[in-house]
């Protein structure tokens, strides 16, 4: 079994400390569009628990969406929390993760992020093994949430040996 009508992912829901630095940092650095932004959301019952898994009384100040060429979209939160807020995770951390971007030319993402003061982590790197063709390099939002740029124009090792292909530009229609 699997999930019945499965098409793929639709959006990635992160959290962010201020909605307008986030914005700027997706707009102007990143280049994603502004979709749309939804209202506050506040309840005085269990709502909130019960299908977002945060403190009941918490706020959720503002949701805003973005596009970000190909891909699944950006459904940003902002909340007021009625609990402790907790840092930013680790990738190490349990529920640690990352948002990665597929770029054309590695390099050049690499010299604009830097241009822009983006905190870039270390130099991309080469992937060995399953994974051979493509080049990869975090670096960090404003608020520090770890994304990922990644790019692979040939393709990966794996794919001369698999019946699977991920998605790349060279073959957009697979």
């Amino acid at each position: 079994m699997t999930l019945p009508g499965l098409r793929g992912a639709e959006h990635i829901g992160f959290t962010v400390p201020d909605m307008e630095e986030a914005h700027r940092f997706l707009v102007e650095v990143l280049g994603c569009e502004y979709v749309y932004t939804l209202p506050e959301m506040r309840r005085d019952d269990d709502f909130m628990l019960e299908h977002l898994n945060v403190h009941p009384r918490s706020v959720v100040k503002e949701i805003r969406f973005f596009r970000c060429g190909f891909g699944p979209n950006f459904e940003v939160f902002e909340y007021e929390a009625a609990d402790d807020q907790r840092p930013e995770p680790r990738n190490s951390d349990i529920g640690g993760h990352h948002v990665a971007l597929y770029v054309d030319d590695l390099d050049a993402a690499v010299e604009y992020l830097r241009a822009a003061g983006v905190r870039v982590l270390g130099d991309p790197v080469a992937s060995r093994n399953a994974s051979a063709g493509q080049r990869w390099v975090y670096f960090l939002s404003p608020w520090g949430m770890q994304f990922e740029l990644v790019s692979y124009p040939d393709g990966k090792a794996y794919e001369t040996q698999s019946d699977v292909i991920l998605w790349h530009p060279a073959r957009p229609s697979e």
